[in-house]
């Protein structure tokens, strides 16, 4: 059974950093999967902000998180991170990690994150001063 599990979430003045985690376990993350991070706030729309295409290594990121968001993946393994940097109020949502298999970074981020496999229960992150 494939599980994400999230966490690194919490609450942060606008302008500071967080570093999210997720561990995922009963899959085996190889060259057939993209793995990536999307956040949903409260009556707003799913948001993919990042996603890595574990065929090239190749990271997608959306416009809004692009220059401040970082993710990266633990030597091979199965634990993907995002680091967040310079956060806005606007970035104040639940975070998600997902996988899949057989899909692309740039449709899964075209798409809002949908198309993915797999998701976790998510992580928190609020932004307020």
């Amino acid at each position: 059974q494939v599980q994400l599990v999230e966490s690194g979430g919490g609450l942060v003045h606008p302008g500071g950093s967080l570093r999210l985690s997720c561990a995922a376990s009963g899959v085996t993350l190889d060259y057939r999967h993209a793995i990536g991070w999307f956040r949903q706030a409260p009556g707003k729309e799913r948001e993919a902000v990042s996603c890595l295409n574990l065929h090239d290594d190749s990271t997608y990121y959306s416009d809004s998180v692009k220059g401040r968001f970082t993710m990266s993946r633990d030597n091979g393994g199965n634990a993907v991170y995002l680091q967040m940097n310079s956060l806005k109020t606007e970035d104040g949502a639940i975070y998600y990690c997902s996988v899949g298999a057989g899909v692309h970074c740039a449709v899964v981020l075209s798409q809002g994150g949908y198309g993915m496999d797999y998701r976790g229960k998510g992580t928190l992150v609020t932004v307020s001063s």
